[in-house]
């Protein structure tokens, strides 16, 4: 009897590690949609079975209540634009950072929800311009951080690269671009592509990147990107 007791707490305390290390990948859009979502979504699931989390996919804002946000670590806004959260939604959303939940911001996640204040305190800043795709120099301004100490110092690359608005004070820059070595940026010398926070009481991720579906099998940015995961999900 001892022995089943044992086993039976071993499944439990296994079951919860999974659930513990789940993240929910959020794509729903009131705006422009971007083509890459699929391609993003795919990267990630296949991140999370290579490196040992389990990944949920929705469209469904419904599923934004606080009892089935605390299913996962993190939830990935992968390039939703507009509004995509209603008032009740929004304050499960609140909760779950509140009480230690992770939000990861990739590409458009930042052209979502303008009329949401701490929206953009999470996410750090909303989208303003972008010009044609391009290649562009990004500068890694800090390696210390999971999501970029595999980069080089100058990382050549190729996607939309946005320009933003309402950029909050709080978080810390990662990377930036060299409004130089591409046309139209619209940031100057301090343009920020890449940045992370505490806040409010979680974890909060962004980068600028993944417009493209090529963007979702190149390695470097993949390995940005997860690194940007793990953190937010606070793994090591």
């Amino acid at each position: 009897m001892r022995r089943l007791f044992c086993t039976v707490g071993l499944l439990a305390v296994a079951f919860c590690a999974q659930a513990q290390d789940a993240l929910l990948i959020f794509s729903k859009t009131k705006g422009y949609r971007h083509a890459s979502i699929g391609a993003g979504k795919r990267a990630i699931m296949k991140l999370g079975s290579e490196n040992g989390f389990r990944t949920d996919t929705t469209e469904d804002a419904s599923q934004f209540t606080l009892a089935n946000l605390k299913r996962y670590k993190a939830v990935v806004w992968l390039s939703t634009t507009g509004d995509v959260l209603d008032s009740l939604q929004q304050q499960a959303f609140q909760q779950y950072i509140r009480q230690g939940g992770g939000y990861i911001g990739v590409h458009a996640a930042a052209d979502t929800e303008y009329g949401w204040p701490w929206y953009n305190q999470l996410c750090g800043a909303y989208f303003l311009s972008h010009p044609k795709q391009q290649n562009a120099d990004v500068v890694v301004v800090n390696k210390k951080h999971p999501s970029t100490k595999m980069l080089p110092d100058r990382w050549k690359r190729f996607d939309e690269w946005y320009s933003y608005k309402n950029i909050v004070e709080g978080p810390t820059v990662l990377a930036t671009l060299d409004e130089t070595t591409y046309e139209g940026g619209k940031n100057g010398a301090n343009h920020p592509i890449a940045w992370y926070r505490t806040f409010d009481g979680g974890r909060s991720f962004y980068t600028g990147g993944g417009h493209t579906d090529e963007s979702y099998t190149e390695p470097l940015f993949l390995q940005h990107l997860l690194g940007g995961i793990r953190w937010t999900m606070g793994k090591k």
